[in-house]
């Protein structure tokens, strides 16, 4: 019998160590192509989601009826939310720029969730996100880096490009802000039952989701257009632009490249002549003590980079 020279003899890990690598290279595909597949109905029923909104909004108020009172509820609805979103969203939640106590900031959070444009957490770490990254790449919705229509809408489908972190831990905190960020959807159906308990589906239809789709193009009117269309009165490191119509949409929104030279500002029309509806409110509130704190640009802030 010849004897095996075990220095040459058969290594019988190496195929196991390749069976091995092969079976972790598949599983690292399967786990990749299930979190695709996954991150796809995402996107899918988020964009039926919208499109199931702006169908309610825009079409079944002609089946249901439209009058002169749920046109005008719609107007009282849209006052609301855009105050929601402007004064709570935006002003409050993503810039703390002025104080009130956690009982109006649980309001606050309502009507802006009656809008539908998910929750109070989520909306104020993907705007903190795009003051850090303003018109570049890592911008959410920069018409700029991404063009008009992405930055309108297309980005709120894009799954995988919303940023995490704690950059809101400071809300994070709350339980109350955490539960309606969580359960963001508990706002609008409980806004639309009390409108058909009142009103019927017209009140629905007509008074609730027509209301809803004016609210989100209006709202992301600020994200698309203020960046491309306006006048820039501030040299800042981006293309925020001040648009007075925009603002008269958004209740003050529109003087944009105001916002963006000095964000800490509860007011963003600087000058009296920029009408500001939302800070015209808040210091209404603070005459009676919900609000307080509020911020103003100074007159060294004013006059800081100035272009014009």
């Amino acid at each position: 019998m010849i004897p095996i020279n075990e220095d040459h003899a058969p290594d019988e890990s190496l195929g196991s160590r390749e069976k091995t690598d092969r079976a972790a290279r598949l599983e690292r595909a399967s786990e990749v192509g299930a979190a695709d597949r996954a991150a796809r109905r995402r996107k899918a029923s988020y964009i039926a989601r919208y499109l199931i909104i702006q169908f309610l909004g825009l079409g079944m108020p002609w089946f249901v009826g439209i009058s002169g009172w749920s046109l005008g509820l719609a107007a009282v609805t849209y006052a609301i939310g855009m105050f929601g979103v402007t004064a709570g969203y935006h002003r409050f939640f993503s810039h703390r720029t002025y104080k009130t106590s956690r009982w109006f900031a649980v309001v606050l959070a309502v009507m802006a969730e009656m809008t539908a444009q998910k929750g109070v957490i989520w909306w104020a770490r993907g705007h903190r996100h795009h003051h850090r990254y303003s018109d570049t790449e890592r911008d959410l919705h920069s018409p700029i880096s991404k063009g008009f229509t992405y930055a309108h809408v297309g980005w709120l489908f894009d799954t995988d490009d919303h940023p995490t972190g704690k950059t809101v831990a400071d809300l994070e905190r709350r339980p109350e802000l955490v539960w309606l960020d969580k359960h963001w959807l508990v706002p609008p159906v409980a806004w639309g039952f009390v409108y058909w308990l009142f009103g019927g589906w017209e009140a629905v239809f007509t008074g609730y989701f027509f209301a809803v789709v004016l609210l989100h193009h209006g709202t992301f009117t600020i994200n698309s257009l203020s960046h491309v269309w306006g006048s820039r009165t501030y040299d800042t490191i981006d293309s925020s632009r001040n648009n007075f119509l925009l603002a008269l949409i958004t209740f003050g929104e529109g003087w944009h490249n105001n916002h963006h030279h000095y964000m800490r500002s509860t007011r963003q029309g600087f000058e009296w002549w920029q009408l500001d509806i939302t800070y015209l409110v808040l210091r209404g509130l603070a005459v009676l003590g919900i609000v307080w704190d509020i911020r103003e640009p100074t007159e060294a802030v004013k006059q800081a980079n100035r272009l014009c």
